[in-house]
């Protein structure tokens, strides 16, 4: 393994004993491995995720290659008494590490699929994109999420809530097969319905705390190409167009998943001319079908308002990735969410006046996905994954800059205020702020019988509490 110089100069008293203690661990890792300590080259690179209002300050971080990495680190964490985090491809919202040791995987990339089984088997640090790319060249398809860059594992702990393929598949949790994972007594173990049942339960939708992960292996679907895209409308259309959305959802097939949202689009070069700095109301539509079928489910939408620009129709799932655009660079992200349990006229109303026209921050994102389908059937093997019978997500994202938080936070909490009456007062895990990493908040995406079972799990499994509870 590798190390980078290290400037003790620089070192606090308990950095300078984590350094000494690293120096142990270094030998016992392997050579694709790499311990940095705060001061060296590596260690912030390690750091950044894709928000970068998460501040991770750990007094470690280990880079690991192989399980086995996994498996010495979180031994060498019992040892010397270290709280371990984990990290994979940051692009989850985390909650910030202080001081304690943090295992970095994505380094830990394989996948491969099984095109006779119709399986994946993925590594702790691949993203979407990766498996998307590895599963089309045997026709064969994914529940992956709107970005292709989101890791696979996190996503997937979290329940991996698929605007593409969840209406008619589930959500990635419901298909996983098996997980490797490392426990908090240094043991790697492959996890089934089948050998741990209860543990398979937790781990899938439960999010982390139990373990750290280092593979999955879950279920494919034949497909190769969809009826898909973006439309987008003029701003000053959004309550036609949300409530003509509102709408058409109720009457859509399984195999049309939608999501809607109005945003601010920012002014560079990188936006299309026609939406640069505009409002726009941006519909983003997944049919499972023929382009002839998809076509006359989406008529009605496509006739709500006057399209700025129409991008839906026939396109190989590999490019997935253009329904919904999400941005890849990293920013300073400031995010709320809610499931509701219904969505009638006076809630678009409610939405739309607070929202939108009387807005007093500018617009970033105010999305509305609908759910529903087989996101409200239990799966074959039971999981954590709660709140099925919601049959919409709200979604609330901003970038602000530090200076602004405040007033874009106040916004969030107006808009969730507004809808309240029509809330679950629950949300999914995936979609906690990287505030929410205190167990009072992590309730909030469990029902209370589903929640003592997890913390029941974690106390067996962690019983000294080793391991963040999210990361």
């Amino acid at each position: 393994m590798t190390t980078s110089s290290t400037h003790l100069t620089t070192l606090t008293p308990d950095e300078t004993a984590a350094a000494a203690a690293a120096t142990i661990l270094a030998g016992r890792l392997s050579e694709g491995a790499a311990v940095h300590l705060p001061g060296e080259d590596g260690h912030s690179a390690a750091l950044v995720g894709y928000n970068l209002t998460v501040r991770h300050r750990p007094l470690v971080v280990v880079a690991t290659a192989t399980p086995e990495d996994v498996a010495e680190t979180v031994r060498f964490a019992t040892e010397h008494r270290l709280r371990v985090a984990v990290r994979s491809t940051g692009h989850g919202p985390g909650t910030a590490t202080e001081g304690g040791l943090l295992i970095n995987t994505e380094r830990m990339t394989e996948v491969t699929v099984d095109p006779a089984s119709w399986t994946a088997r993925v590594g702790a640090g691949a993203r979407w994109q990766q498996v998307i790319d590895a599963a089309a060249r045997h026709g064969l398809a994914a529940a992956n999420g709107s970005s292709p860059t989101v890791g696979v594992v996190g996503y997937t702990l979290g329940g991996g809530l698929s605007p593409i393929l969840g209406r008619t598949r589930g959500y990635a949790a419901d298909n996983v097969i098996s997980i490797d994972l490392v426990t908090a007594d240094g043991v790697a173990r492959t996890v089934t319905a089948a050998s741990d049942p209860e543990l398979f339960w937790g781990l899938r939708g439960g999010k982390s705390g139990f373990g750290v992960i280092t593979a999955i292996e879950f279920r494919l679907f034949p497909l190769s190409h969809l009826y898909g895209g973006a439309i987008f409308f003029d701003g000053e259309h959004a309550g036609a167009v949300l409530h003509a959305w509102r709408d058409w959802v109720e009457g859509t097939p399984d195999e049309l998943s939608s999501s809607i949202a109005v945003l601010r689009m920012p002014p560079i070069a990188a936006v299309p001319e026609p939406l640069r700095g505009r409002l726009v109301v941006h519909v983003r539509v997944a049919y499972l079908g023929s382009a002839d079928d998809g076509a006359r489910h989406v008529a009605p939408i496509r006739a709500a308002a006057p399209a700025i620009i129409d991008a839906v129709g026939e396109m190989p799932y590999t490019a997935v990735a253009a329904i919904h655009s999400d941005p890849v660079d990293p920013m300073p992200v400031y995010e709320r969410s809610a499931l509701l349990r219904d969505l009638p006229a006076e809630a678009v109303d409610r939405l739309v006046d607070v929202a939108v026209e009387n807005a007093d921050v500018p617009v970033t994102l105010v999305e509305l996905r609908h759910l529903a389908g087989a996101l409200r059937r239990p799966p074959r093997e039971p999981n954590a994954v709660a709140n099925r019978d919601a049959p919409f997500l709200l979604f609330l994202a901003s970038v602000a800059a530090a200076d602004e938080a405040a007033a874009h936070t106040a916004f969030h909490e107006r808009v969730l205020s507004e809808l309240g009456a029509w809330t679950t007062g629950r949300t999914f895990a995936n979609f906690l702020t990287p505030g929410d990493g205190r167990a009072e908040h992590l309730a909030t995406a469990y029902p209370a019988d589903v929640h003592a079972r997890l913390v029941a799990l974690k106390r067996h499994w962690d019983p000294d509490g080793r391991f963040a509870d999210r990361s």
